[in-house]
């Protein structure tokens, strides 16, 4: 019999939230995958799915987008560890867990395991989300609460807008394997998509968010949140920069412009200008996960050498890649340098950033070609090396070139941010990674988690 996911929803328990003097519940979603079909175990303490899908209060869904922008970050150190460790961004040294130097950089005989934890934890995480914002989808449909019909439908554009962003996190580690992007009826669950189907998927989740955000700009969520505004206009700008991040993973480099466009894209504004991931020290909150302290040892995250060798000189993103006091070697790895991109255990994480924004336009500009393009490509280029206190560019003027130089910026830029890995894919440049061991492998994907 077909093995299909089957979700509980529940409350997992109060928290202060997003240093908010606020108590709220979180709300999560516990996936059993078995070959029967299973009953909720009903909890007379806490409402199941059919009360918040039927008719939820205004309460109700408040509890279910704070457990959703919370369970955005569950799980986000192990995306990010696959990210960095198989684009050679940087080691992650375990004392407790050997698999990181090992199958994620396919130590030997060592290949990626379809049923181990840096797989099955960052997909459930993120499938959980997007079955929490199709509950929220339900519930803007049925609830009787107060609210208009404006705020109906950005409160929607706005659950499927976390959706898209969730499932291209999946389908980033999945890439050829493909996603299920239907996952409403957990006992009747879409097929797996092909890469470009599962892409083309989450474009349109994103334009048809827009299209409702765009057109009630004025309306406010009927609910809070802190992922970017309450304010529909100022959320479909969000909206539009994750969609010239997808535009880019087409090769869509008009799309890429036109949503930049609309977005909260800024050629001369701050670069760390976005939407992150916030964490706190309050009791129950979650704390950055990817944070460790300066010259940690057993558990630790170092850079990757060569993002220190291969950077030009008085680039001051090297920061983010502090000597440490004493070399660290493990499973026949070394570094002299600290993975230091987060400086406390409270730092946000970006889910996406102005600087980003810059590059893609540079990328866009780029693959565009011609005179013009190449010096708009140049100028945001230079706003990002003149940021790292670096001089202008001043290389061949071609598009080659400039493809080099942007994903050079792309990789002191975004350095641990889950972006390296993804670009040389893109660019089919993965065999230019460096091999830091003999025998070493550098994956193209993850293998579909044993339980789908």
């Amino acid at each position: 019999m077909q093995m299909k996911p089957y979700f509980i929803i529940h409350k997992l328990r109060n928290m202060k939230y997003y240093h908010k003097n606020i108590i709220a519940i979180i709300l999560s979603s516990l996936v059993v995958f078995s070959s029967c079909k299973v009953e909720p175990i009903n909890d007379p303490n806490n409402p199941g799915l059919g009360p918040i899908s039927a008719n939820p209060t205004l309460g109700e869904i408040q509890n279910l987008v704070t457990g959703i922008e919370s369970g955005m970050r569950d799980n986000i150190n192990f995306y990010l560890d696959d990210a960095g460790v198989i684009g050679r961004e940087f080691y992650r040294f375990s004392t407790s867990d050997p698999r990181f130097t090992s199958d994620l950089l396919g130590k030997g005989t060592a290949v990626l395991d379809n049923n181990t934890f840096y797989i099955t934890n960052p997909f459930a995480a993120r499938y959980r989300v997007v079955k929490n914002a199709n509950i929220l989808l339900d519930g803007l449909t049925h609830t009787t609460a107060t609210i208009t019909d404006a705020q109906r439908k950005v409160g929607k554009a706005y659950a499927n807008t976390i959706k898209a962003h969730e499932l291209l996190m999946v389908l980033n580690l999945e890439y050829d394997n493909g996603i299920r992007v239907d996952v409403s009826n957990p006992d009747a669950l879409g097929p797996f998509l092909t890469r470009a189907q599962s892409t083309d998927e989450i474009a349109n989740l994103l334009n048809t968010a827009y299209t409702d955000l765009s057109a009630n700009a004025a309306a406010i969520f009927p609910f809070s949140t802190t992922l970017f505004s309450n304010t529909a206009g100022e959320f479909a700008k969000f909206n539009r920069a994750l969609a010239a991040r997808v535009a880019v993973y087409k090769s869509d480099w008009n799309g890429a412009l036109t949503a930049l466009t609309n977005s909260f894209f800024n050629l001369n504004g701050d670069l760390n200008a976005g939407a992150f991931y916030y964490f706190s020290s309050a009791g129950g909150d979650q704390l950055n996960p990817m944070f460790f302290p300066p010259n940690s040892s057993g558990e630790a995250r170092v850079a990757q050498p060569s993002f220190i060798t291969n950077a030009d000189p008085g680039d001051t993103r090297l920061s983010k890649t502090p000597l440490r006091a004493s070399s660290t070697t493990q499973d026949g790895l070394t570094s002299n340098y600290d993975f230091f991109v987060y400086k406390t255990n409270i730092d946000k994480i970006p889910i996406i950033r102005n600087e980003e924004l810059l590059l893609i336009y540079a990328e866009a500009k780029t693959q565009l070609g011609g005179a013009s393009n190449f010096t708009d490509a140049i100028t945001a280029i230079n706003k990002i090396r003149n940021a790292a206190s670096l001089a202008n560019y001043s290389g061949v003027v071609s598009q080659a070139a400039l493809i080099d130089e942007m994903l050079k910026q792309r990789r002191y830029s975004l350095y641990g941010e889950g972006h390296r890995w993804i670009d040389m894919r893109r660019y089919n440049r993965l065999n230019t990674l460096p091999i830091d061991r003999a025998g070493d492998d550098i994956w193209v994907q993850f293998p579909r988690p044993a339980n789908e």
